[in-house]
């Protein structure tokens, strides 16, 4: 009965968490717990990573694996790099966005996105003009040329990450993106308030 009770509480603190998420992904969740296991003695000459670490670890080297791949899909298809198809992608679904809106939602300095967008416009993949209302505001749109770009390197990019997540089932995949999307939400809306503070204070504004 107290592991009954026990479970039902589990799952509506997972359910709060992940609003949308269903029982299949509660028990795959719950799967995904290792049991407790002793610490192993680790060496005290070497650097070994917490839980924490390894995880972001994992992230990273993941990321690393996409984007070297990406770039070599993408070779001879019109664009440069995976950030190029990124920024090219969000300037096409919002339609003519503000410069930096599309800059900074691609997770770019200001600087290395005008200096990629500079590049793309003298390949005529983009358009960039004065904003209607305020004159000091660059709006930015694509080519009838950056689309047919698109649409091919769409094909090419949606393959790679075919290939990087090919040994994970379809349920493992929207487990994974059920789980990390809050972090994702989290640090979308404060990366740029927090981009000029120190690093203790930035901790403490996420932490604490």
């Amino acid at each position: 009965m107290n592991n009954t009770v026990e479970l039902v509480k589990q799952w509506g603190a997972f359910e709060e968490q992940y609003p949308d998420c269903s029982l299949e992904d509660f028990f795959r969740h719950r799967l995904a717990i290792p049991a407790e296991h002793k610490k192993r003695a680790e060496p005290e000459d070497k650097l070994i990573p917490d839980l924490n670490g390894r995880l972001v670890i994992l992230l990273r080297r993941i990321g690393k694996f996409h984007i070297a791949y990406s770039n070599k899909a993408l070779e001879g298809s019109g664009l440069d790099q995976i950030e190029e198809f990124g920024i090219l992608v969000t300037i096409y679904n919002m339609g003519n966005p503000i410069k930096s809106t599309a800059i900074y939602n691609n997770i770019i300095e200001l600087s290395s996105g005008t200096n990629m967008l500079i590049r793309m416009k003298k390949r005529g993949l983009v358009t960039e003009y004065d904003d209607k209302e305020d004159k000091r505001v660059k709006r930015l749109e694509v080519t009838p040329k950056g689309i047919e770009i698109l649409q091919k390197a769409k094909d090419l990019v949606l393959k790679v990450a075919q290939m990087i997540v090919h040994d994970l089932t379809d349920n493992d995949k929207q487990l994974c993106i059920q789980l990390l999307t809050p972090i994702d939400k989290r640090f979308s809306g404060m990366y740029q308030k927090q981009k000029n503070k120190p690093f203790e204070e930035i901790y403490r504004e996420n932490v604490t």
